[in-house]
C-alpha cells in the first residue's frame, strides 16, 4: 500500500532525540507511540502490540525487528509485518527531517481532509 503524502498531516516531534540506539514512548497528536532508533535509523510505530497489548516501547530490537516484551512477537520496522506465522502487523508512521526538527505523518480521512479533522 502506498502512502499519498498529500493525505498526511505532519506533526513536529518535540522530544529530544538521544544519540545512538534508544526506544521510548512519546505522545504525539493525542496518541501514545513508540519512537526508536536502531541500526542508525529512527522509526515511529504504534506502541501497543496487536497480539496482547504489550507496550512495544518496553521491548527491544533484533535484526531490524521490534520485539514485544510480553510474548516476544516480532515486527518488521520497515513494513510493520509480524514475523512469519503471527498473521498481524503494527502501524508505522512516516517520518521526515526538516531544518527545525523531526516530523511524523498521520493519515487523514476524507472527512478530515475536507473539514480539517484528523483520523483517530
Amino acid at each position: 500500500m502506498q502512502l499519498h503524502m498529500a493525505n498526511l498531516r505532519w506533526y513536529k516531534i518535540d522530544e529530544k532525540i538521544p544519540e545512538g540506539d534508544f526506544i521510548r514512548q512519546i505522545t504525539l497528536a493525542g496518541k501514545k507511540l513508540c519512537l526508536l532508533r536502531t541500526e542508525n535509523k529512527i522509526h515511529l510505530v504504534q506502541n501497543s502490540c496487536p497480539h496482547a497489548g504489550g507496550l512495544l516501547s518496553t521491548g527491544w530490537c533484533e535484526n531490524s525487528q521490534l520485539i514485544c516484551p510480553i510474548h516476544r512477537y516480532a515486527y518488521n520496522l520497515e513494513n510493520g509485518r509480524g514475523a512469519e506465522g503471527q498473521g498481524d502487523y503494527i502501524h508505522i508512521y512516516p517520518l521526515r527531517e526538516e531544518a527545525d526538527g523531526l516530523y511524523a505523518g498521520f493519515r487523514q480521512s476524507l472527512f478530515g481532509r475536507l473539514f480539517g479533522r484528523d483520523e483517530s
